[in-house]
């Protein structure tokens, strides 16, 4: 309602011949800014981290971004062990272990997420709750997902 009342408005302020261009083309931006754009808040997604201790941690993360990028921002992954969000870059150091009822929430792994995850494991073998943050985007169906953190890896120099 409020939007069409500002597009109505728009519209008829650019037949007023007394108003200068400035606020004309001012107008005009805003009633297009508050139709198009979404809050920042509207893009929150809620997670729980368990780190290695056990320790459970609230995660901020924003829909369209990845996980890492919300466990960088929240303290729980170095931001200088993963660089990059490609796959090509990825060396595990992301990984993270995701409870059974938010796997089926996933898009199954690619085939370059599960080689990454089998050549970083020690025993060669893919655990199916393993993830790579950096491939697991954040939307609304994730809110509440639960992470846990596998214990850091000093031995691992990659």
């Amino acid at each position: 309602m409020a939007v069409a009342n500002l597009q109505r408005l728009s519209s008829q302020v650019q037949r007023l011949p007394s108003l200068s261009f400035f606020s004309k083309s001012l107008i005009s931006r805003s009633t297009a800014t508050s139709s198009s754009s979404k809050k920042v808040s509207d893009r929150i997604v809620r997670l729980s981290a368990i780190d290695f201790e056990g320790k459970k941690h609230e995660v901020v993360g924003l829909a369209g971004h990845t996980l890492l990028k919300a466990l960088i921002n929240t303290g729980l992954i170095d931001p200088d062990s993963h660089r990059l969000e490609e796959i090509d870059a990825c060396s595990a150091h992301c990984e993270v272990n995701i409870a059974q009822e938010w796997l089926d929430k996933l898009p199954p792994r690619s085939y370059d997420e599960e080689y990454v995850l089998v050549r970083n494991s020690r025993a060669r073998v893919l655990n199916k709750h393993s993830r790579l943050g950096c491939q697991v985007l954040l939307d609304h169906n994730l809110q509440g997902m639960v992470v846990a953190l596998p214990e850091p890896k000093p031995w691992d120099t990659s």
